[in-house]
């Protein structure tokens, strides 16, 4: 009797459809070198939002220190972006599906300066604030477009390649844009918002250097086909498919953000106070996320039966950081699990991009981007709330361990189970 053979309809646990190695457009040359960093720049502007002027947000506190709620407005001209694009990208991923990507790619580069420069002349703190939301839309439509860009025009390897390098570029900058406002902030609280105005420069490059991507292209890319292949018949939108993925996302920006933004603090009840280790600390991490991410790179297969192991990984690095007793201890927790972080984010965006279509990649992709950018806006939050409940921030990390432990755990059971429910049966 020949073995029983699985049903198309039950695929194996996260066995997403991984297409081919082709890719639509060249992968070496000056516009195909202009056009990944172009799409990297892009991707980095709404970090640059994030935290460009957060060096700064103790001297805006002085200048408004006689406005009326001053102590919680100027803390949100620092995380109301994060919302905003939070909260718009999805609408974002609908206008990029019905209008074009690269359209809207460049308006809203353009609008990125005009909002990011407008405290320049503000004079009141609520509508700096409401400039800053603003941006947090413009950032929504950029990070949406030059994602669903890179599932455009690449595919396979090639296209996981550069998602992993978003990350790269992603944690890269937001040191670099640290220093930058740090720098720029001692000629006054308003200078940091003059380096929003760059968008200006990288929009008309856009313009030039990015193709317009069609349907057909597409299509080809999912299929490894040439841009001549006709459009696959649509399919309806992968809802629940994505909804499972990009709930793992929010979670996934909490265990992100967790060892960046908490470092200091951590240190400081360590009794370091000192900057430049705090500095060099923080810029560890960073680097342990970019090696994390360059792993991503050069592994091969499908990610998913490897986000047990990622998201194990990141929770033995909480575990360490929540015992450590002096700073080097610390130190080696943050580093594991950015490790972790460096190679969860492009897992869980790759995971994403293969359930889409051209048609609907917009839409999906918006989806993800505001899953990841609401689990950076609450992370501060749900850690000051388990803080509170337990008596330390380090306590507060050890419990996010034991999440990301229980996560882990829960996926290799769910990926067991499937396996086991579509493994021929024996002769």
């Amino acid at each position: 009797m020949p073995p029983s053979v699985p049903s198309p309809s039950s695929p194996p646990a996260y066995a997403e459809p991984v297409p081919p190695p082709g890719v639509i457009l060249p992968t070496s040359g000056a516009a195909h070198r202009l056009r990944v960093s172009l799409l990297m720049a892009g991707s980095c502007l709404p970090i640059l939002g994030a935290v460009l002027i957060a060096p700064v947000l103790p001297k805006m506190q002085d200048h408004f220190a006689d406005v009326p709620g001053a102590g919680a407005l100027v803390p949100m001209a620092l995380t109301v972006p994060a919302l905003a694009l939070g909260l718009l990208a999805p609408f974002a991923g609908v206008i990029v599906d019905r209008l074009g990507r690269k359209r809207l790619l460049i308006a809203a580069t353009v609008l990125y300066a005009i909002f990011g420069t407008a405290p320049l002349w503000l004079e009141s703190l609520g509508a700096i604030v409401a400039s800053r939301a603003l941006v947090g839309i413009a950032e929504a439509a950029i990070m949406t477009c030059c994602t669903t860009l890179i599932g455009d025009y690449y595919s396979g390897r090639v296209r996981d390649r550069y998602l992993a390098l978003q990350t790269m570029c992603a944690s890269a900058s937001a040191t670099a844009f640290f220093v930058i406002g740090g720098a720029a902030g001692s000629a006054g609280w308003r200078a940091p918002f003059w380096i929003y105005a760059v968008s200006l420069l990288i929009a008309p490059l856009m313009a030039i250097g990015l193709p317009k991507p069609t349907a057909a292209t597409g299509a080809a890319a999912e299929d490894g086909e040439s841009t001549d292949t006709a459009v696959a018949p649509k399919r309806s939108f992968p809802l629940r498919q994505l909804g499972g993925i990009c709930g793992l996302t929010v979670f996934g920006a909490l265990v992100f953000y967790t060892a960046p933004v908490e470092m200091s603090y951590l240190l400081d009840d360590l009794g370091v106070t000192a900057t430049s280790v705090i500095g060099l600390a923080t810029a560890t991490a960073s680097a342990a996320t970019m090696v994390g991410a360059i792993t991503f790179a050069k592994l091969r297969g499908a990610p998913g039966p490897r986000l047990p192991l990622v998201f194990a990984l990141c929770a033995a690095g909480f575990a360490v950081m929540w015992l450590a007793d002096s700073a080097p201890l610390l130190i080696v927790g943050a580093v594991l699990n950015c490790l972790g972080t460096g190679l969860l984010l492009p897992s869980l965006l790759t995971i994403a991009m293969s359930k889409l279509d051209f048609a609907d990649r917009g839409r999906g992709t918006g989806l993800w981007t505001a899953s990841f950018f609401i689990g950076q806006f609450i992370c501060p939050l749900v850690l000051i709330a388990a803080k509170s409940a337990l008596g330390t921030l380090a306590a507060a990390v050890g419990l996010l361990g034991l999440a990301s432990a229980v996560v882990a755990a829960g996926l290799f059971l769910t990926a067991r189970r499937r396996a086991a429910a579509v493994a021929p049966l024996p002769q």
